[in-house]
């Protein structure tokens, strides 16, 4: 695993079982939690605008309860999807793809989505399937996102595209600076930057990878309200070095004073940093046994390099 993609403090490892429990245990609420992963599927959306892309089978990495799905029924009608989560309970509250009326309206006539449970890492997928793959948020809950982005690459058709999003660094950045005051142990995930991203994506095998990021503040009435919500959405803290007990009076005192020293206008800001990216999966250079594959077009004798 490369330096880069991770922190040399195994305290800021993510618990694989943890995040799993936490979001099956949140699974019937996710869908009334989960306002900034719609915005953020809204963002990726647009973004799609920009390619021309017209996808015949779409995998939606990390799907949860399967809003993006419905999302991407809208925008392509005739694709055939297939969601994936390691997270049995959050597949089982998958509701409708579309509603009836849309059905019954040309052009709106999407396939009724597939499901499936598994691994980021261990995708149950052959190679080369896949036009399409979307990924909202998911990246950020593993140790190393690089194993994951490989086997996306490998389940992607030449020319298939994968559009993401993630947490980038700034992430909540109030929490873990009032924790940091008031604890030694880890309370809040560290993520990866941009440009570590950018550079996982070329070693993974994508070409013309495409960065960019924005900060999105959501407010509240006070901690315990960010807090509730990081629950609701299953979003609690993973991390191997996490406090294990309750976490006593004093401590939970003096985070709670130290975050009201950010309060403006009677609210408390929480910063999310939104990575987005893009990349392409571009035809071989080599054969499996190694044979260089030379690419001739005739289209381009004469043109200068």
């Amino acid at each position: 695993m490369d330096a880069q993609l991770r922190t040399d403090d195994a305290r800021f490892d993510v618990e694989r079982d943890c995040v799993l429990r936490n979001a099956s245990r949140a699974a019937r609420g996710y869908d009334a939690a989960a306002v900034l992963a719609r915005e953020v599927a809204r963002r990726m959306g647009e973004r799609l605008d920009l390619v021309t892309l017209q996808p015949a089978r779409i995998l939606d990495i990390g799907c949860g309860t399967g809003a993006d799905l419905r999302l991407l029924a809208e925008r392509y009608p005739q694709a055939e999807r297939i969601g994936c989560d390691f997270s049995l309970a959050m597949l089982r509250e998958a509701g409708e793809e579309l509603p009836w009326f849309k059905r019954l309206l040309p052009g709106g006539r999407a396939r009724e989505a597939v499901r499936v449970c598994g691994e980021a890492t261990r995708l149950p997928l052959a190679g080369g399937s896949i036009s399409l793959a979307w990924s909202n948020l998911m990246l950020h809950w593993l140790v190393d996102p690089l194993p994951a982005l490989s086997e996306i690459q490998r389940v992607l058709a030449v020319d298939g595209l994968l559009m993401f999003s993630t947490f980038g660094p700034d992430t909540l950045k109030e929490l873990r600076r009032c924790f940091a005051q008031a604890d030694s142990l880890p309370h809040v995930h560290r993520f990866i930057d941009m440009h570590d991203l950018g550079d996982a994506l070329v070693k993974a095998g994508f070409a013309e990878p495409v960065m960019d990021m924005e900060t999105l503040t959501l407010t509240y009435d006070g901690i315990d309200a960010l807090l509730r919500d990081l629950r609701v959405s299953g979003a609690q803290c993973a991390l191997a070095g996490r406090r294990r007990g309750l976490s006593g009076k004093n401590l939970w005192a003096r985070v709670h004073a130290a975050y009201e020293m950010h309060r403006r206008d009677g609210r408390l800001p929480a910063t999310f940093e939104v990575v987005y990216g893009h990349a392409w999966k571009p035809a071989p250079r080599s054969t499996a046994d190694g044979r260089t594959i030379v690419q001739f077009d005739p289209k381009r004798r004469g043109r200068p390099a």
